[in-house]
């Protein structure tokens, strides 16, 4: 029987370790403030306002920013509300 459970265990552990990962990029652009992007990381992102400032600042002289990693469903959400925000992000498989 202690088989069977830890056959289980480690078969979900497995699964878990399956899921993809994927990530939202920051773009830069022309039409937001800094302290638009900053709030919005810090709000939808859960950044402190440290690490909103610096992936504001990366993706204006880079371009782009990676901002945030996870689930593919995690990732949507946090997408549509920078979206709404007027905040321009992509997604990419990691």
């Amino acid at each position: 029987m202690n088989k069977v459970v830890k056959k289980q265990k480690k078969q979900t552990v497995e699964s878990t370790n399956t899921q993809e990962s994927y990530c939202l990029i920051l773009c830069n652009d022309e039409v937001n403030s800094f302290e638009h992007v900053i709030k919005s990381l810090i709000e939808v992102c859960s950044h402190d306002s440290i690490q909103a400032e610096q992936c504001a600042y990366i993706a204006h002289f880079r371009g782009e920013c990676d901002v945030k990693t996870g689930t593919i469903s995690f990732i949507e959400n946090l997408k549509k509300e920078m979206h709404h925000r007027g905040i321009s992000t992509i997604i990419e498989k990691m």
